[in-house]
């Protein structure tokens, strides 16, 4: 037990500012293995920030409740994969080679296409959220779902970034088929949280989401970086808040499901 709370804290700490207890012990052996929690530990960071946005609402309107669940986000989790989401589209949208794709990504600077990418999807998700009737269902459902989605790129592509320079380098090992297990396995309880029909229609969007997400990779650079991985998570959270908010519009006895 205390080896599986070690791989997730390290998998906690990897993600988001949280603090990590002083006895967690750190390899890039133990970071690897830790990929089977990245789900776990979006539950939990989506928890949080429901909560935010629930207690916010009690003080403020529910456009500013929003806004501060997402600042709140930004500065649990330093703006993570809103980085890798920035990097990924400078390095697509500013090269036509490989090589070069991969260079632009490394450099920590940002371009118009990444300030554009960042602009959107901030902009994406406070709309998105906005027209929504579950708000903090749907924050306590993408987390951990876009997390699943991003993370299992991980054991059907290959790594393609510099290893020696890469802040992913831990994560370009193969995965253990327990691994993607408990990845997956840690996803269901989305089905006590929505009605099953809607949780299957939301899983399918996601499995078509991830396929479009690989094709789209390999053609651009042939595997994944830890920046590819940082935008298919932004991507997938984007699609999800869409597609809650279409399938709440269309079908409203769904709501029904929701706990929230």
């Amino acid at each position: 037990m205390k080896q599986q709370l070690n791989l997730f804290f390290l998998a906690l700490g990897f993600f988001s500012r949280i603090p990590m207890p002083a006895w967690v012990e750190y390899s890039p052996e133990l970071l690897n293995r830790s990929s089977r929690y990245y789900t776990l530990v979006g539950w939990l960071l989506g928890a949080l920030v429901a909560l935010v946005f629930l207690a916010a609402s009690y003080f403020f309107s529910t456009n500013t409740s929003i806004w501060l669940a997402m600042v709140f986000s930004l500065l649990l989790t330093g703006a993570f994969h809103e980085d890798g989401l920035a990097d990924t589209a400078d390095g697509f949208g500013g090269a036509f080679a490989r090589e070069k794709k991969l260079q632009i990504m490394k450099d920590s600077r940002i371009g118009s296409y990444g300030a554009a990418a960042l602009i959107m999807a901030l902009l994406g998700k406070y709309v998105l959220l906005a027209d929504s009737s579950a708000i903090a269902l749907s924050l306590l459902v993408a987390y951990p779902l876009s997390r699943t989605l991003a993370a299992s790129l991980i054991f059907t592509m290959p790594y393609v970034a510099d290893e020696d320079s890469s802040k992913s380098k831990p994560l370009a090992n193969n995965q253990s088929k327990m691994d993607f297990f408990i990845l997956i396995l840690t996803a269901l309880p989305v089905f006590l949280l929505l009605h099953w029909q809607a949780a299957i229609m939301l899983a399918a969007a996601l499995v078509l989401l991830r396929q479009l997400l690989q094709a789209y990779f390999l053609k651009q650079i042939g595997g994944y970086t830890g920046d590819c991985l940082g935008a298919a998570q932004q991507i997938a959270e984007l699609s999800i808040y869409a597609a809650l908010l279409l399938i709440a519009t269309a079908m409203p006895n769904y709501l029904q499901g929701f706990l929230l």
